[in-house]
């Protein structure tokens, strides 16, 4: 009996439980994220997401135009829009 193929054998099935326990941490980690996904949504969902402010629904800032000594109209600058 050669001793030196059975050490072979024992590493590579020790490497191969390594990445199974890996694989396995990996999915749980993804199944606990789908999880909060699908939480967060029901919420989103039972609250109507009617509170949420998106660009769609932000309140446009009143601008002002301003003309130079020409009558033509000057740019809007970047303090020009609100918050």
């Amino acid at each position: 009996m050669n001793l030196s193929n059975i050490g072979v054998i024992y590493i590579h099935m020790a490497g191969s439980s390594r990445t199974t326990f890996a694989k396995r941490q990996k999915e749980r980690a993804r199944q606990e994220k789908r999880q909060e996904k699908a939480q967060r949504k029901a919420e989103r969902k039972q609250t109507g997401d009617t509170e949420a402010v998106t660009p769609e629904t932000q309140p446009i800032a009143d601008l002002v135009v301003t003309h130079d000594e020409d009558g033509q109209p000057q740019g809007f600058d970047f303090h020009d829009f609100g918050k």
